[in-house]
C-alpha cells in the first residue's frame, strides 16, 4: 500500500463508534476527552460551534468536517457564549445509532464519529497534526470528502442490511479523505515542515511510497537516493531533515510494525513474517523486534491473542 493508505490501516483498532444526534436551540454539549481515540465531527444539518478547548470557537456550518487527532476535550453549542453541559451522548453508541434531544429552537444534526487508537503502532504523522483539524464545505473543494460524508449520513440514519461492513469502509475512506485534503489545504511547499513537507517534496514522497510498497526490498540509502533521483549524501540530509529520522531508521521500524500487524492478523509463522519484512533471518527479525517492543515476537502474538 502507499503511505496514506498505511497510516489509516495502521491507525485505527478494534471497533468504530458513529452516531447521527439532533440538538435543538438551544444546547451547549462538552465532550470530554478520550484516551487512546481520534474522531470527526460533522455538520448534517443547520448551523454550530465548535469550543477548543485552546483558542477561539470555529463557526461550523453544513458540510464541515471537524477532525480531532488527538482525543481532547471539546464543546459543540448552538451559540459560542452558551453555557456547556457534560455529555456522554454518542461514546457507547456502537457502530450507528441515532439521538436526539428535543428544544424550541434551530435544529442541528452532527454526526459523530470516533476511532479507538493503539498508540504502539499510529504513525508518527499523527502526533504531527493539530488538534483540530476543520474542513469547511468550500463549494467544489473536495468532492471525494463530501460523497463520503452523504453516504455515510445516508446509512447512519437508514441502516440497511449490510451497513455495519460500509460504515466500517466508509469511516476509513473518511479519514483518508480528510488527510488528503488537509495537505491539500496547507501552505505552499516552500514553508512547509515536518510530515506535510514530506509528502509535498516529490522525491521524499516517491521514497516513503516505495518503502511502504516493498518493505522487504534489499533498499539501501544509496539506492532509496537513487529513487529519488537525488545524490546519497542531499537525499540523506533532506529525508532526515524532513521524517526527523534517517531512511534506514525508517525504514526499520517499517519493517517491525509491518511484522507486528502480520502477527496480530495472519498465521504466518516468525520466520516467514521475519522474510516478508525484509529480515534474513528469524533470529535477527526477534532481535531488532524485541528492541522495538519490549517482547518477542511469539510473546507478542500471544498477549495480543488474549487482549
Amino acid at each position: 500500500m502507499d503511505m496514506l493508505s498505511d497510516v489509516v490501516a495502521f491507525m485505527r483498532c478494534g471497533r468504530p463508534t458513529s452516531a447521527r444526534i439532533s440538538w435543538r436551540a438551544p444546547w451547549g454539549v462538552a465532550f470530554h476527552a478520550v484516551p487512546e481515540s481520534a474522531g470527526f465531527q460533522v455538520v448534517l444539518r443547520g448551523s454550530c460551534w465548535l469550543i477548543p478547548p485552546d483558542g477561539e470557537p470555529v463557526p461550523l456550518s453544513v458540510g464541515d468536517v471537524v477532525f480531532m487527532p488527538h482525543s481532547g476535550p471539546f464543546g459543540l453549542a448552538d451559540d459560542p457564549a452558551r453555557p456547556l453541559v457534560e455529555s456522554d451522548c454518542g461514546s457507547d453508541s456502537g457502530l450507528f445509532a441515532s439521538a436526539g434531544f428535543d428544544g424550541t429552537g434551530a435544529e442541528t444534526v452532527v454526526l459523530s464519529c470516533g476511532y479507538r487508537l493503539d498508540l504502539d503502532r499510529t504513525h508518527p504523522i499523527l502526533s504531527s497534526l493539530p488538534g483540530v483539524i476543520h474542513l469547511p464545505a468550500t463549494l467544489g473543494s473536495h468532492p471525494e470528502l463530501r460523497a463520503a460524508v452523504e453516504l455515510l449520513a445516508a446509512e447512519i440514519e437508514t441502516p440497511r442490511p449490510g451497513t455495519d461492513t460500509v460504515v466500517s469502509s466508509l469511516l476509513d475512506m473518511l479519514q483518508l479523505y480528510v488527510l488528503r485534503a488537509y495537505f491539500d489545504t496547507q501552505d505552499e511547499p516552500c514553508t512547509l515542515s515536518g510530515w506535510a513537507a514530506a509528502l509535498a517534496d516529490p522525491a521524499i514522497g516517491r521514497v516513503l511510497d516505495a518503502i511502504h510498497r516493498d518493505p522487504a526490498r534489499r533498499w539501501t540509502v544509496e539506492s532509496l537516493g537513487v529513487h529519488a533521483g537525488m545524490s546519497r549524501a542531499g537525499f540523506a540530509r533532506r529525508f532526515t531533515g524532513l521524517v526527523g529520522q534517517p531512511p534506514l531508521a525508517y525504514l526499520t521500524w517499517w519493517r517491525l510494525v509491518s511484522g507486528a500487524r502480520m502477527l496480530r492478523e495472519s498465521d504466518a509463522s516468525v520466520a516467514e513474517v521475519a522474510e516478508r519484512v525484509g529480515y534474513g533471518s528469524e533470529f535477527a527479525f526477534g532481535n531488532a523486534f524485541k528492541r522495538e517492543f519490549g517482547v518477542a515476537p511469539g510473546r507478542y502474538r500471544r498477549r495480543v491473542a488474549v487482549a
